[in-house]
């Protein structure tokens, strides 16, 4: 008993001993370059990430004023576009969970019929810019659409009952494009849960549901709490498909202000916006957090239960349909893109054909110039991003300071919690005219201000693929290095770089395909006489000229695949692995 207690003794002084020497500890060469270069870095991070969020919030106070931009939160269409947002996506969130893991329980304790093509195909809606998304969803099952259309013609049921509108529209077109979140992450929690878990709880006598509801289930809540917070911040910050359903969220309503001309309003809402999706973020991380289970034993996946007779025949039947609906949405998009624009009227298919609409692309110079737009926007802002994000990565995992740390993550990760119109409105809020906090920077009207939005709203993607690689080496790595005499610049460029290129690749390959595909910034800043390919697809909807917004559409479709396919050739292992690792990151910004 006095050993234990002297035991506990010597533990509690060294815990009171250890931070006073720490904090007396003198930095090595090494340690004093981190932080040397953390200085310029962070100072671009708080100039462009920073700084723009808080001057919203500070021209949220201007205009009308602080009360009446706010108290118009608590009355009016501003109130139930807010409302709308967090409703739908609390829908789009239950809905999400429920498709996404059943779909994952199916594909991974189950064999069945269909079962590799639809285990593929799961995950082709990730794929699939959100504009576009939104559009070939309009195609196939509106009013107007295919689906609709057709089955009018075959039953004679009025197109307008069987057709998705309005909020419906909305939640279809979320639904099928987000439930990747759930499926992906609980695809994993499955995969790595140890099964005789359940067979214990089944061995005692438990039913399976209650084997589910007991120890399943709470196995599996970081990977639901995942799901749920991906789907729910990329629902708040949904744009194309309300606007394509006549819908009024939240961030609609932002853009519809500003282009008003009321820009404190926009800032109010703006701010808001970014609050409610900064608070879910906390909330959901603060619930994981009390919510820990842990398998004491290996993860060794539990084999498939092989279907047979009538469910396998019924299994393969449901695979095909579900095959079909997702692989719709791409064909769609293909097939319209050789239609001759406005002619397809009536019609269940476009009536003409043509290559006109990719002709006219790569002939005309004003229709080839947003895919010259958004290629160069994208690039120059994926650079920018590979060099801050990259070096922050490094920074903060080698961060030798007891305080600091948490702060400098923050700032890097805080435009992965604000939906696409907030960083919109904060970036032409804060360059819009020279102010002391700008340096007298405008960026308002010029082609500049598109590689910095796209810059800082994908900074984070880099961020955190180079950070994945970067915690998987040992920092005794790089200090033996260094020990041996190379200097801390050298280190990293000649032990740090060949180790962890991988991911940085692949985080620059995401910003890149996700700045291509941009759209809802985009709207918010882009300059006039220079729009991306996301907004001259949605001026060419607008203009009922169909087969070239498809046109702009497959291009980007096609570009985003070729990326994903390099991307699952760098990650793929020696015998060849699925592509789950890469298109789970690339579900972060969607």
């Amino acid at each position: 008993m006095s050993g234990t207690v002297q035991t506990e003794t010597e533990v509690v002084a060294l815990e009171h001993v250890g931070p006073a020497r720490r904090g007396r500890k003198r930095l090595t060469p090494g340690e004093r370059f981190i932080v040397f270069l953390a200085l310029p870095i962070f100072a671009v991070v708080l100039f462009f990430v920073v700084l723009p969020m808080l001057q919203t919030a500070v021209n949220s106070t201007g205009g009308a004023g602080f009360l009446d931009n706010y108290a118009s939160f608590l009355s009016g269409s501003t109130s139930r576009s807010l409302w709308t947002s967090v409703w739908i996506s609390l829908a789009t969130v239950a809905i999400c969970a429920v498709v996404g893991t059943a779909l994952a329980v199916l594909l991974t304790r189950f064999d069945f019929p269909g079962r590799r093509l639809l285990d593929v195909i799961s995950v082709l809606p990730l794929a699939l810019p959100s504009l576009i998304g939104a559009l070939a969803f309009t195609l196939l099952y509106n009013e107007t659409g295919i689906f609709p259309r057709a089955l009018e013609q075959l039953t004679g049921i009025d197109a307008g009952v069987v057709s998705v509108t309005g909020v419906s529209g909305v939640l279809l077109v979320h639904v099928l494009t987000m439930y990747p979140y759930f499926y992906l992450s609980v695809s994993a929690g499955l995969a790595g849960m140890d099964t005789s878990l359940e067979e214990a709880a089944a061995g005692l006598g438990a039913p399976k549901w209650k084997v589910w509801l007991t120890v399943v289930l709470p196995m599996l809540t970081p990977a639901m709490v995942a799901g749920a917070l991906l789907t729910f911040m990329t629902s708040m910050a949904s744009f194309t498909a309300p606007q394509l359903y006549g819908v009024s969220m939240l961030t609609n309503r932002i853009v519809e202000t500003r282009v008003s001309g009321n820009y404190e309003l926009a800032s109010a809402q703006a701010t808001v916006l970014a609050v409610v999706s900064i608070v879910f973020l906390f909330l959901m991380r603060w619930y994981q957090g009390r919510q820990t289970y842990r398998s004491l034993s290996k993860g060794i996946q539990r084999g498939r239960t092989k279907t047979r007779g009538w469910r396998s025949v019924l299994a393969g039947l449901v695979s095909l349909v579900l095959a079909a609906v997702l692989v719709a949405p791409v064909a769609v998009i293909i097939l319209v893109s050789f239609s001759k624009n406005r002619t397809w009227t009536t019609q269940v298919l476009p009536p003409e054909y043509t290559l006109e609409n990719y002709l006219s692309i790569f002939t005309d110079p004003d229709a080839f110039l947003p895919i010259n737009v958004s290629l160069q926007m994208a690039f120059f802002a994926t650079i920018a991003a590979v060099v801050i994000g990259g070096a922050a990565a490094w920074i903060i995992s080698r961060w030798p300071l007891r305080r600091g740390k948490g702060v400098l993550d923050a700032m890097v990760m805080l435009p992965w919690a604000l939906p696409g119109t907030v960083i919109g409105v904060n970036i032409a809020t804060a360059f819009a005219s020279p102010t002391p906090t700008n340096f007298g920077l405008v960026l308002i009207g010029t082609l500049f201000i598109l590689p910095v939005a796209y810059f800082v709203r994908y900074i984070p993607l880099v961020f955190r693929e180079t950070t994945a690689s970067i915690d998987t080496i040992d920092p005794s790595v790089d200090e033996a290095a260094q020990s041996l005499g190379a200097s801390p610049l050298r280190s990293i460029v000649t032990v740090i770089m060949p180790l962890v290129w991988k991911g940085l690749l692949a985080g620059a390959l995401l910003a890149f395909i996700d700045g291509v595909g941009e759209y809802v910034a985009s709207a918010v800043v882009y300059p006039a006489g220079f729009p991306p390919m996301s907004i001259e697809i949605y001026n060419r909807i607008y203009s009922s000229d169909f087969g070239s917004a498809a046109a702009y559409g497959s291009l980007q479709i096609a570009i985003i695949f070729v990326v994903l396919l390099v991307m699952n050739l760098l990650e793929r292992g020696p015998k060849g692995d699925d592509s789950t690792p890469v298109v789970a990151a690339a579900a972060g910004v969607r």
